[in-house]
Order: C-alpha cells, then sequence, then structure tokens
C-alpha cells in the first residue's frame, strides 16, 4: 500500500489540539445552545456531541485492540471508504438522535463528552505510533489513527460552530491535517487558494462549487466531494 505522509511528527499531539479546541466550543454551552441547528443536516449540537462521544469512545477501544497482520489503510485511504451514501447517512441520523435523546440534561452529554476525549488524549499518548490497531473492520497504525480522529473532530468542529459566532474555530494543527489529507486523496495539493476551512467544506460535501472552482478543478470537479 503507498504511504501517504499526513502531519505523522506528533499524532497525539495533533489529535490532542484538536479535541481541546472542540472541547473549548462544548463546555460553555448551555441546554438551549444544544438545540442549535449544526451543518450536519438534521442535528443539533447535541446530536453531533453524542456522534463525537461515540467516535472517542472507537478510538478508546481501538487503541487498545492490537492488530497481528499489516495495515490495510492510512491516515488517507481510510477516507475512502466513506463515500457519499445518502441512503446511510438518513439511517446514521436517526440512530444518532434517538442515542442523544437518552440524556435529558445536555450537562450530563457534555461531561461524557469531556471525559472520554480527556481519556482518548491520554491512550494516544501513551500509544507508540507505529503500534498497528483495529478499527471498523481496518488495520492501521495507532499513529494514523490518530490523523484520522483529528480529521474527523475538526471538520465537525467547522458544522458544531455554524450558528455560534462567537465559538473559537478548530485547532490551526487539526485543520492542516484535513487539507493534508484531503490533497492526498485528490492526489495534488488543490489548484486553488482556498482557506483551510473553505477545502474542508467544500471537499466534504458541505458547501457546493462554484462555476469559477469547478473550472480551475478541471476533471477532479466530478470528484467532489473527496468524502462526506
Amino acid at each position: 500500500m503507498t504511504a501517504h505522509h499526513v502531519n505523522r511528527d506528533h499524532p497525539a499531539e495533533v489529535l490532542r489540539a484538536a479535541y481541546e479546541a472542540f472541547a473549548a466550543v462544548v463546555r460553555p454551552l448551555g441546554d438551549e445552545e444544544s438545540w442549535l441547528p449544526t451543518d450536519c443536516a438534521g442535528w443539533a449540537v447535541r446530536d453531533l456531541v453524542f456522534h463525537c462521544v461515540a467516535d472517542a469512545q472507537r478510538a478508546l477501544v481501538a487503541l487498545h485492540t492490537p492488530a497481528t497482520g499489516p495495515a490495510d489503510r492510512d491516515a488517507v485511504t481510510y477516507w475512502r471508504q466513506w463515500a457519499p451514501d445518502p441512503v446511510g447517512a438518513a439511517d446514521g441520523r436517526r440512530r444518532n438522535r434517538v442515542g442523544a435523546s437518552m440524556f435529558p440534561d445536555f450537562r450530563q452529554l457534555k461531561e461524557l463528552y469531556l471525559e472520554t476525549t480527556a481519556a482518548t488524549v491520554t491512550a494516544a499518548a501513551a500509544a507508540r505510533p507505529d503500534d498497528r490497531v483495529i478499527t471498523q473492520g481496518h488495520v492501521l497504525t495507532a499513529g494514523d489513527l490518530m490523523v484520522t480522529l483529528a480529521v474527523e473532530a475538526s471538520i465537525h468542529h467547522l458544522d458544531l460552530v455554524a450558528r455560534l459566532p462567537a465559538a473559537p474555530g478548530p485547532a490551526p494543527t487539526g485543520l492542516a491535517a484535513v487539507r493534508a489529507t484531503l490533497d492526498g486523496l485528490l492526489g495534488r495539493p488543490v489548484p486553488l487558494g482556498w482557506s483551510d476551512e473553505r477545502y474542508a467544506r467544500a471537499a466534504t460535501g458541505r458547501a457546493p462549487l462554484t462555476e469559477a472552482e469547478r473550472g480551475a478543478l478541471g476533471p477532479d470537479a466530478d470528484r467532489f466531494p473527496l468524502f462526506s
């Protein structure tokens, strides 16, 4: 498998920065704000936070599930399985809404998110980046897993703050990991002067391409979104 280099120097620190930036948004939120919409279709803030709790829990399991075989995915190729799937996305929205509804008081969900991500960061710091782990039926190095988690957290951070204009943005290192991942999927640096935020939103189907952008991308425009 071709190796891709996506911010591998300190993957645990990239994950820590992404999770701490997301936590900085979640920590002060009250129950009323938890019902605000996000840029994830059909999800309020509380639904998105529940989804991110589940992702951090998956990370904890993966970091403690060693693999004996070779890696079959890296920090870029991992995302090739996440092609747009309207039916699957609708089912996921419904399951997530039901799960989030188990927390009538947002403070309970918020505390679960904060303590779970803190535990995940601790586990990531203790892991060796070259160790192989299992997640979602695939084998990755622990370092590549951490980068995928930082990418997901950073993209969902942009979703989270869609109706929270005063909230802080994602960690720069997390957004850098998003850009490197998207360039890896595209096969070249994107030929547009996009900010990290614009690139993340356009390449994951959260914002449509303009005609000028499609022209600059050429045939690659038809490959967007690169994942969702």
